[in-house]
């Protein structure tokens, strides 16, 4: 038996693969095929343009490593040859990208394991890579200049990607690229959750996050940022969320409602997410519409409180919840540890170090959180039942995203690229 079932392949979100993820190592061939699969981690390495393949629990070594730009001089040629196209990679790399090029955000593999999808936020695209060659199957350009955070559907058919600087999301076929559907979003859409059932599909977008207008009486300047919720569908928009008022409600005027990532318990009754400059999270609950929790956690001293040093506007980035629902995982980024919280009386563990710890998911068999240190380029485990650090292991150039998925079970780097 699958540790996934086709409807769970690989980490939807942080938060739906937490929830699904069963205890194995190994994963069994999909109907009508003969290859066995392998379970594993996907570590998404930015500036390096790679991605490493370590083991999804146990000592977390590492498989492999994939080139995710084997087109890279067939890609900065259109762009050199474009003003326009020039001027919003150099963008890119001089904002977000802290001086560096962007080369993968985020990546899902397919139900079969044969390709990774991979979305190249320098490049504006989404492309599928056969890892067996190391070769790319399918290319699909985002609207705007940057693509950046994926989902996929429960089915594993569908995969969503923001195009961050288009202002929507795009619903590809995981298999041949295509188009399926587009939806509008609000300015700079981000993260991207599926809803178990596959019938929705939510949306964070967190506005402007690369000025330097980060004072509370500035905030308005960020733009249109919200949480729309998509028919998986029809495409279509169903209902918008804004934080705004909800925080108002609750007395937190000069927090920012820019919803960053955002995990939802087990059964999507409540929504834990983080948002732009704060060094906690919030708890809302779907079927009142309101913020039921907040939680503060420890600053660093060494963190200076000026908003403008902020990475990106994120002071914390990263959020995962553990298979039974009773843990939560927090990348504190800026303030430079990861810690387990417990859900019931949001109570933290011990503070983990980690260097500008950048995301969270789940290891294979649940037992861990495993966070992306984006400032040692190495990936942590993290127990969830004492909150200590299990075993660090070293990746590419800054990783960011980490996602479960599959392999062949014989798999090893391509040897093409």
């Amino acid at each position: 038996m699958s540790v996934f079932r086709r409807r769970h392949l690989c980490s939807l979100t942080a938060a739906l693969a937490l929830a699904t993820a069963l205890p194995a190592t190994a994963a069994a061939a999909e109907p009508g095929s003969s290859a066995a699969l392998r379970e594993v981690l996907f570590v998404g390495n930015n500036w390096d343009g790679t991605a490493d393949v370590i083991e999804s629990a146990g000592d977390f070594a590492r498989i492999g490593r994939i080139d995710v730009v084997p087109d890279k001089a067939e890609r900065m040629a259109e762009i050199n040859a474009d003003p326009i196209r020039w001027i919003a990679f150099m963008t890119i790399r001089n904002s977000v990208g802290e001086g560096h090029d962007q080369f993968v955000d985020d990546m899902y593999s397919t139900p079969d394991g044969k390709s990774v999808v991979v979305s190249r936020p320098s490049f504006a695209d989404v492309v599928s890579i056969d890892l067996a060659s190391g070769r790319i199957n399918w290319r699909f350009q985002v609207s705007g200049f940057r693509a950046d955070h994926m989902a996929v559907s429960p089915d594993g058919e569908r995969v969503a990607v923001s195009a961050s600087t288009g202002n929507a999301v795009h619903v590809l076929d995981i298999d041949t690229g295509r188009q399926l559907g587009k939806a509008t979003t609000g300015d700079k859409p981000h993260e991207n959750i599926f809803t178990k059932d596959g019938k929705y599909l939510y949306n964070m977008s967190i506005g402007e996050v690369n000025t330097q207008t980060d004072a509370p009486w500035l905030d308005w300047t960020k733009g249109d940022r919200r949480i729309t919720v998509i028919d998986a569908t029809t495409y279509r928009q169903v209902k918008v969320i804004d934080m705004r008022a909800r925080l108002d409600a609750i007395g937190l005027k000069d927090f920012s409602d820019a919803v960053r990532p955002a995990v939802f318990s087990p059964d999507e009754s409540k929504l834990y997410f983080q948002v732009s400059f704060f060094n906690g999270f919030f708890e809302y609950d779907l079927a009142t519409d309101r913020i039921t929790r907040t939680k503060t956690l420890p600053k660093n001293p060494a963190t200076s409180d000026d908003r403008t040093t902020f990475v990106n506007d994120s002071r914390h980035h990263g959020l995962s919840m553990s298979p039974d629902g009773t843990k939560l995982c927090v990348a504190g980024t800026m303030d430079d540890y990861a810690t387990v919280v417990d859900r019931a009386t949001l109570q933290e563990g011990p503070l983990v170090t980690a260097s500008k710890p950048y995301w969270a998911t789940v290891s294979g068999d649940g037992r861990s959180c495993v966070v992306s240190e984006s400032g040692t380029d190495q990936v942590t485990a993290i127990d969830f039942a004492t909150g200590r650090k299990v075993v660090s292991v070293p990746v590419g150039d800054h990783p960011q995203r980490v996602r479960l998925g599959r392999v062949a079970a014989d798999w090893t780097s391509p040897s093409a690229g």
